[in-house]
């Protein structure tokens, strides 16, 4: 119930120390993010995996803050009802006319839970639902930055149209060849849009800030054309000597969900209405849930909140139970799905066997330095809660004795409310995108997906190594099969940094007892890796054999990731292209051929294409 009136003096004080806090978060967070062009514009690679990285932890950070305050200055955890209920209405209040509602009510709860104990947990006090809408949000002010631009070519002025869109970003140096890349846009242009489309009233629609990640800047827009419309992105990428180029156009909703793919890092956009730049990228690719769009703007907090509010609403309408997930059972997670859903919930277990000297901590470290690293394609992103409540009635018998045998520690069963309806609440637990895993696909596959599967892993291996990441257990469980036939590694508790491993051959046998022997006779420190002796464990199956061995032999050999590591190690930041390299544009200055080497020797050149 809310309060019949607002007589409390502190509920307002509160409500807009809470909105201040939210206010420094955003404004820092807009400052990183609008830094990126700088950090683009010379080259500084390392800058900008670093910025990502701390960008990450900002919003934790302005949460403790807040908390801080509330207790400090307002006692906060011990005030009553009433006050809680009134000091959310005042927020509303002042929400009214912000230009980030939905992630200030984020904040809100963020703050609150921090301080309140979980009973005080539901509409009254959190906002379970938004209060406020987003819709049609913009900055009014006359010296502000749109969401996005229009412009209205004709076929006779379309060229001058995309020079004039490419120009208006205003990237500060050197351009290759600027002329050559609109050339190469306009043709793109032209046969996408075709003759008569031409000759029809069209526009582009364009977001007015670049996209910023890895080592690329990427225009994002739309074309308009009648009921038609078509999304495209323009990728900008720095030649050897840091002249700018166009490499690509990608066109349509397939490449622009590879582009903003949950498997990849965050964007670094400047934006003052994200919602709006969400309800535009919806409107590019609507099979993508808002909550990935505000993950891969960096805004994950809110893409939680929306990813929650979306299972809670399934959770309401359907009936199937949650159940131990199918597949081999992992050794350090318990991991369990809802048929209906697609998604997969991974708990850590409490104890591990021998061969896994791990631990809690270590294991959650590991996923946070997925969570900050470039996932290259290559990795899932994890959403990670507390203290989940799930209805107890909806999990099968069966998945509750499994998690009081391996994760008793992890599990509550409580009628928090008093009406006999028991919830089963989880401590801690992770959730990620479901996928076919990898093992499961290959024992199902016709020769030529089995040809292409086993192709992929070794890509996906190749480019976690140009991202500085060893996967440890390479076993092929551990991957998964993407809607796209991408394969992407998943099972993040015995990764390692390429340049923290030793790659060592194994050693010539000393005699003839060492030949034989069955036991390991050699030295090995707690980070040597031997790459040769993969094979015995991958490579059962003849038909995968043949294959990997074609396309990735180099894989089982130390000289492959000891060169890699000492790449890194001197400084090199290797290309990771969201896109095939069939869609890189053909470069005048080497006679024709594609700018990067051939996908053969991707890894080769220290480059990877998705």
């Amino acid at each position: 119930m809310f309060p019949q009136q607002l007589n409390d003096s502190r509920a307002f004080d509160i409500a807009t120390a809470l909105l201040e806090g939210f206010n420094r978060h955003y404004r820092l967070f807009r400052e990183t993010s609008a830094e990126a062009k700088a950090r683009f514009e010379v080259a500084d690679w390392h800058g900008q995996q670093r910025a990502q990285r701390e960008r990450i932890e900002f919003y934790d950070i302005r949460v403790q803050e807040a908390a801080d305050r509330l207790q400090t200055e307002f006692k906060a955890g011990t005030l009553a009802m009433d006050v809680w209920q009134q000091i959310k209405l005042h927020y509303i209040g002042l929400l009214t006319n912000h230009h980030q509602p939905e992630l200030a009510e984020t904040f809100f709860n963020s703050v609150t839970t921090k301080i309140l104990h979980r009973d005080y947990f539901h509409n009254d006090f959190i906002f379970v639902r938004p209060a406020v809408s987003t819709e049609y949000i913009e900055n009014n002010e006359p010296t502000a930055k749109p969401t996005f631009r229009a412009w209205y070519p004709t076929r006779e002025t379309l060229r001058e149209t995309l020079a004039q869109l490419v120009g208006d970003f205003d990237l500060q140096g050197r351009w290759e060849n600027f002329d050559r890349d609109i050339d190469h846009i306009d043709a793109v242009m032209r046969q996408e849009l075709g003759d008569e489309r031409l000759r029809t009233n069209f526009q582009f629609q364009v977001l007015s800030s670049l996209f910023f990640r890895n080592k690329g800047a990427y225009i994002v827009g739309k074309i308009l054309n009648g009921y038609r419309e078509t999304p495209f992105a323009l990728p900008i990428l720095h030649n050897a000597t840091g002249e700018f180029y166009v490499d690509a156009m990608l066109l349509g909703e397939d490449d622009l969900q590879m582009l903003f793919s949950f498997a990849r890092a965050y964007f670094m956009v400047e934006m003052e209405v994200p919602s709006a730049y969400v309800q535009f990228l919806r409107s590019m690719m609507p099979r993508k849930p808002r909550s990935e769009l505000y993950n891969a703007l960096g805004l994950q907090k809110q893409g939680k909140t929306l990813f929650f509010r979306d299972f809670q609403f399934h959770l309401r309408h359907s009936s199937d139970h949650f159940r131990i997930a199918p597949g081999i059972k992992g050794m350090v997670m318990l991991v369990f799905d809802l048929p209906s859903y697609p998604f997969v919930f991974k708990v850590i277990k409490d104890y591990y066997p021998p061969q896994k000297d791990t631990t809690r901590e270590l294991i959650k470290s590991k996923y946070l330095l997925v969570k900050q690293h470039d996932r290259v394609g290559r990795m899932a992103d994890t959403l990670e809660f507390s203290n989940v409540a799930f209805p107890r009635a909806r999990f099968e018998q069966e998945l509750i004795d499994e998690i009081l045998k391996f994760a008793p520690s992890q599990l509550e069963i409580s009628d928090r409310d008093g009406d006999g309806e028991q919830e089963v609440i989880l401590k801690h637990v992770y959730i990620e995108r479901r996928m076919v895993p990898l093992n499961i696909y290959l024992q199902e596959a016709d020769p030529s997906q089995l040809e292409h599967a086993v192709i992929e892993y070794g890509n996906a291996i190749k480019d976690l190594v140009a991202a500085n990441i060893f996967p440890g257990d390479m076993l092929w469980k551990n991957f998964g099969v993407m809607r796209q036939n991408k394969v992407v590694f998943y099972d993040y508790d015995e990764i390692e940094y390429i340049t923290d491993c030793n790659f060592r051959r194994v050693p010539e046998p000393r005699n003839e007892e060492d030949e034989m022997s069955g036991e390991i006779w050699y030295r090995v420190g707690p980070k040597d890796v031997f790459p040769e002796t993969f094979g015995p464990f991958l490579l059962g199956n003849h038909a995968v054999r043949a294959v990997f061995l074609k396309h990735h032999g180099d894989l089982l050999d130390a000289a492959f990731w000891q060169g890699h590591k000492e790449r890194i190690l001197a400084g090199h930041v290797h290309d990771v292209f969201p896109y095939e390299q069939d869609k890189r544009f053909v470069s005048h200055r080497n006679g024709g051929a594609p700018r990067g080497p051939s996908s053969n020797s991707l890894a080769q050149a220290g480059q990877s294409a998705d």
